[in-house]
């Protein structure tokens, strides 16, 4: 029972899903104030939620209404289930096994793939564009976060997220020995959530809302929430590998909150990059600068 309840209330499951919910509104709370407006309040992520869980779901002509239900549903389940393996709320990982470090990095990857997949297989143009963006994307910035978040497990000789938490909080924070890494993970990280300035696949100047234009009701406020979850699974992700653990529930929310806070900074200095920028700056450079520290690393691992 005490499992069961640690998977589905606290640290997994529930404590999750609001967690989620409230660093959505922190980042756009801080993105509204660095852009000189009020921003909404606290609680206008859960309002959003439950406003689009009671909306009616409309299917477009031609879709599989099962595929149609299926794609959301798939991508919030694979998105916590990679949280079973993450350290959350500075607790031990509720699930965790040799390797399990690259499961949760593509367990992460999948809300990418249903979000494409929900753009390709209806008609309207806007989704056809969105679609094949985000999957273009997803091949941009999947390699280089991966490489990445597998320069720590270099450091500590471990593919166990578990063990590479526990060497960092041993030694020197990895932001300092491993800084190219660090950059190219966070940067990943805003790639895959398509935060500005990669949001090219939902740009709603150009494409109203990309691969999710069909979306309304439930299977929206699903995908909305799957992101928000990538993103807390994410943050903790980077905290404990790069920035020296996450000990304690304090040191969770700090080191995540922090992060957060330069993301959002990011996001707000930039102005959109083009598809074609995104994937020919990031493809080219991200992958070469994490193979750079991976030589770093490797040079410094060396006998004499």
């Amino acid at each position: 029972m005490t499992e069961l309840s640690a998977l589905l209330i606290f640290p997994g499951g529930l404590a999750l899903l609001l967690t989620a919910l409230l660093y959505e509104w922190f980042n756009r709370k801080l993105a509204a104030r660095l852009q000189n407006r009020v921003g909404p309040r606290w609680y206008q992520p859960f309002a959003d939620l439950v406003k689009l869980l009671a909306k009616e779901e409309i299917y477009p002509q031609g879709v599989s209404p099962t595929l149609f239900d299926l794609l959301p549903v798939v991508s919030l389940a694979a998105v916590t289930t990679a949280a079973v393996y993450v350290p959350l709320f500075g607790l031990t990982p509720a699930g965790s096994f040799s390797g399990d470090l690259i499961v949760a990095v593509y367990l992460l990857s999948v809300l990418s793939l249903c979000t494409s997949l929900a753009g390709l297989i209806t008609d309207d143009h806007y989704a056809l564009v969105g679609g094949l963006r985000v999957l273009t994307q997803l091949f941009s910035y999947e390699a280089p976060f991966l490489l990445a978040l597998l320069l720590p497990a270099l450091a500590a000789g471990s593919w166990q997220i578990g063990e590479i938490a526990a060497y960092a909080s041993e030694h020197t924070w990895l932001l300092l020995t491993q800084p190219i890494g660090f950059v190219v993970a966070v940067i990943g990280l805003m790639g895959k959530l398509e935060l500005p300035p990669f949001d090219a696949p939902e740009a709603h100047t150009e494409i109203v809302a990309g691969s999710l234009t069909e979306y309304s009701g439930r299977g929206l406020a699903l995908f909305r929430l799957s992101r928000a979850v990538v993103l807390v699974v994410g943050l903790a992700l980077i905290a404990a590998l790069y920035l020296g653990g996450t000990a304690n529930p304090l040191l969770f929310f700090a080191k995540t909150l922090l992060l957060l806070f330069a993301v959002t900074i990011a996001q707000t200095l930039f102005a959109r990059l083009r598809i074609d920028q995104t994937i020919g700056l990031w493809w080219r450079y991200g992958v070469l600068l994490a193979l750079g520290q991976w030589l770093i690393t490797l040079l410094g691992k060396a006998p004499l």
